[in-house]
C-alpha cells in the first residue's frame, strides 16, 4: 500500500501550513456498506489508508470484527441490514451522535443471481430490486438530506457491467444496476447546487472470492470475460478502492453525475 500513502501524502503550503494532499481522505467520515468483505473492504481500507475515518455495515458481526481488527483503529463498525429501511435513520443517528458529520457515503451492499430470466420468480426479482435499489435509495435520501443542509458531501453508488451491456441469467441484478445508473444522474442534478456530489463506479470483473467460485464454475462465461478484457486480467478489489477514494476526494471535485468503468477496457471490448 505504499504507493497509496505517497499518493496521498500531506504536503506544507509557502506559509508552513500543513494541508492534507488533493487526494486525501484526512478528517473526512466515511459510510461504506457492505464493507466486511470483497470489494467493500477493500474500499474502506483504501479510505483508512488515504486518512478518513471509515465505518462499515453489514450484517454479520463476526465477519465485520474481524475486518476491524485487518484494518485497523480508524475503521469501526456497525451491525445492520439494509434492507430493514426503517433502522436506516437511526443508523445514521448513530453514527454522527458518535463519531460526527458524515462525509461520504459508499453505498455497496448488494446481492446478485445468475438464472435464465423465464425461471425467476416474482419473489426473487424482488429480492434484487429491493436489495440493490430500494435500500440504496432509502439510505441515500437519509444521508443526502444532511448533506444538503450542510452544503457538503460524496455519494458513491456500486454500478456493473451488467448496467452497460447485456449479460445472460442476471436480469434482476441488470435491471437494479441500470436504475441506479439513472439514480445518479437525478441525484446529482438536484444535489449539485448543494455542494453534494454524486457518482457511480463500474467495476468490470474483479477477482473476489464469490467471483473466483461463480467463474470457476462456468468457465465459458470466464473466458468470454477475459476475451472482451483488453487488459487481458481480472480486476483486484483494491482498484475499486482507489477509484473510490478518488471520486471521494478534492481531486474530483468538479466530477459528478459520472459512472467511472473501473474494467481493465471490458466496456469498450470486442
Amino acid at each position: 500500500m505504499a504507493h497509496i500513502e505517497s499518493f496521498v501524502s500531506p504536503h506544507t503550503q509557502p506559509n508552513g501550513q500543513h494541508q492534507p494532499g488533493t487526494f486525501s481522505l484526512e478528517g473526512k467520515l466515511a459510510l461504506v456498506t457492505g464493507g466486511g468483505t470483497g470489494i467493500g473492504l477493500e474500499i474502506a481500507r483504501c479510505m483508512a489508508t488515504a486518512g478518513a475515518t471509515v465505518i462499515i455495515t453489514g450484517r454479520r458481526e463476526a465477519v465485520l470484527q474481524e475486518a476491524v481488527a485487518d484494518l485497523g483503529p480508524s475503521v469501526h463498525y456497525l451491525t445492520n441490514d439494509v434492507c430493514a429501511l426503517d433502522t436506516l435513520e437511526d443508523l445514521v443517528e448513530q453514527i454522527e451522535t458518535t463519531h460526527g458529520p458524515l462525509d461520504i457515503l459508499v453505498n455497496n451492499a448488494g446481492i446478485n443471481m445468475k438464472k435464465p430470466a423465464l425461471d425467476v420468480t416474482d419473489e426473487e426479482f424482488s429480492r434484487i430490486i429491493h436489495t440493490n435499489l430500494n435500500a440504496v435509495f432509502a439510505l441515500t435520501r437519509v444521508c443526502a438530506r444532511r448533506m444538503v443542509e450542510r452544503k457538503s458531501g460524496v455519494i458513491l453508488m456500486i454500478s456493473s457491467m451488467a448496467a452497460y451491456y447485456g449479460i445472460d441469467r442476471v436480469v434482476a441484478y441488470a435491471a437494479s444496476k441500470s436504475a441506479v445508473e439513472g439514480m445518479v444522474k437525478v441525484l446529482a442534478s438536484e444535489f449539485s447546487k448543494h455542494n453534494v456530489r454524486v457518482n457511480a463506479i463500474a467495476p468490470g470483473f474483479i477477482e473476489t472470492e464469490m467471483s473466483r467460485t461463480a467463474m470457476n464454475s462456468d468457465p465459458d462465461r470466464r473466458d468470454r470475460a477475459m476475451r472482451r478484457t483488453p487488459m487481458g486480467k481480472f480486476g483486484q478489489p483494491s482498484d475499486i478502492g482507489h477509484a473510490a477514494v478518488f471520486l471521494a476526494s478534492e481531486g474530483a471535485r468538479y466530477i459528478t453525475g459520472a459512472s467511472l468503468p473501473v474494467d481493465g477496457g471490458n466496456s469498450i471490448g470486442f
